[in-house]
């Protein structure tokens, strides 16, 4: 690692593990999220409607909640600005729904290294867990960085 902190593909081991801030998701997450994408269903709104659901709670979007798992929300950010090239791959799986009122706790895991010449590919498991310690997503980013100079 170097002095000023920074993290390069040399630096990552598999299985380091990094934890975000948690985030209780309201109205207003579910209300920006329709707002930048313009998905307004009534599952995520609609109080009555979604009474007659399976469910019978409003959802949170699945991609609101894979946004909740970007990296530069969590402490690697600023470790990771001199090394960072690109983010090329994103995948996940909805575990399980979220509803209004659940706290989401997301985490990412080392869980692939290849070595690209002078520079790495790294894969990071992507995960949410909730308040009662359920996964609720399951995913993955893959990135470009660089190796140490």
């Amino acid at each position: 690692m170097t002095t000023d902190g920074q993290l390069y593909w040399d630096d990552l081991r598999l299985g380091d593990r990094w934890e975000s801030p948690s985030r209780t998701i309201n109205d207003a997450h579910f209300a920006f999220f329709a707002g930048l994408t313009g998905d307004n269903h009534p599952i995520h709104y609609d109080e009555e409607y979604a009474k007659k659901t399976p469910l019978g709670l409003r959802l949170a979007h699945g991609l609101l909640l894979m946004s909740l798992t970007a990296v530069g929300a969590s402490p690697l950010s600023h470790r990771l600005h001199a090394s960072m090239i690109a983010f090329l791959e994103q995948g996940s799986r909805f575990v399980k729904p979220v509803t209004v009122g659940d706290t989401i706790y997301p985490e990412h895991e080392v869980v692939a290294l290849e070595r690209k010449g002078e520079r790495g590919i790294v894969r990071l498991a992507a995960r949410l867990r909730n308040q009662r310690g359920e996964t609720v997503l399951d995913g993955f980013h893959v990135y470009l960085m660089r190796c140490r100079p």
